[in-house]
């Protein structure tokens, strides 16, 4: 499951932390809204021409339009499509959706990547907890993005979270990713993995830890258009994402919206990790931006 050595892991220094902060504001505003304006009978690509407007509004460029061709702005997955669907005007979402809605943005060459999984109109009890298994399963990964600590303690949180949030399949051939002047860059973040393994993180790494998650079993397909996965029993799906820095001060969530008056939260204390789908925007901490001495010099060869 862990990569081979030689990974090329890019250090970040707190002014392009700070940089990365600024991207990951912008996508957490435009998931906000893009969220917000979910209902029924709205087509996706309505959504999707929603997170473009908002995101080069803020002087920020979409990450995922042209990536390898990607033809969107956002991705827009709904029920069993896992991650990467592609918005359309013909796909018009129906009362008891779930769609899982993923942004990237560019700021200063820096990035920022975030997804959400929200219901549509009125939604079934199982799926509501389909979604706030997968996302109190993303803040249990979170928790564990500190120095000193191991890749696999993050993958660990997050397959031990859904393991016991009840009987759900849980992605692995796709995962989480290094991200700061590339989208995806080393090293990849799997969600599921023992403890104490894995390259050690250090202050100054940025990680895109992503949980994707079933109703029924974890066997991917992947569809015609070459981006679309879905769930090969045809059950449905949830999918979050954050990006977090590796600080001195703890993790800080890069692409969580900032406490009104307040500097950027961090994640709460591990004892409260687990806590069910817990917004941070009323908490608020000084800033997590790490010393200058702590951070290596940034390695360029992404750039």
């Amino acid at each position: 499951m862990w990569p081979r050595p030689g990974l090329n892991i890019e250090i970040k220094t707190p002014d392009q932390i700070r940089m990365m902060r600024e991207a990951g504001l912008v996508v957490a505003r435009t998931l906000r809204l893009v969220a917000a304006a979910v209902q029924p009978g709205i087509s996706t690509a309505e959504l999707d021409a929603l997170a473009e407007r908002e995101i080069r509004a803020a002087g920020a460029t979409p990450s995922f339009k042209g990536y390898h061709g990607y033809p969107a702005t956002i991705c827009t997955s709904v029920n069993n499509e896992i991650v990467h669907g592609i918005p359309s005007p013909s796909r018009r979402l129906r009362d008891g959706d779930i769609i899982s809605i993923d942004c990237g943005a560019i700021v200063r060459g820096w990035h920022g990547d975030a997804a959400v999984t929200v219901g549509v109109g009125s939604i079934s009890a199982e799926h509501a907890a389909l979604i706030d298994a997968c996302q109190a399963a993303l803040w249990r990964g979170l928790a564990q993005a500190k120095a000193g600590g191991r890749l696999g303690d993050i993958s660990h949180a997050v397959e031990t979270s859904i393991r016991a949030a009840g009987r759900y399949g849980l992605v692995e051939e796709y995962t989480g990713h290094g991200i700061g002047t590339a989208m995806h860059m080393d090293p990849p973040v799997p969600n599921y993995g023992r403890a104490g393994r894995g390259p050690r993180l250090r202050t100054g790494m940025a990680l895109a830890i992503e949980p994707m998650v079933m109703l029924g079993g974890p066997e991917t397909v992947l569809l015609e258009d070459g981006w679309t996965v879905v769930t090969a029993d045809g059950s449905w799906a949830a999918h979050f994402e954050h990006t977090v820095a590796i600080t001195a001060d703890g993790p800080w969530v890069l692409t969580q919206p900032a406490p009104a008056g307040g500097s950027a939260p961090h994640v709460p204390p591990e004892d409260h990790a687990g806590s069910p789908a817990v917004p941070l925007e009323d908490q608020a901490g000084p800033p997590a931006v790490p010393p200058g001495d702590e951070a290596a010099p940034p390695d360029l060869g992404h750039m």
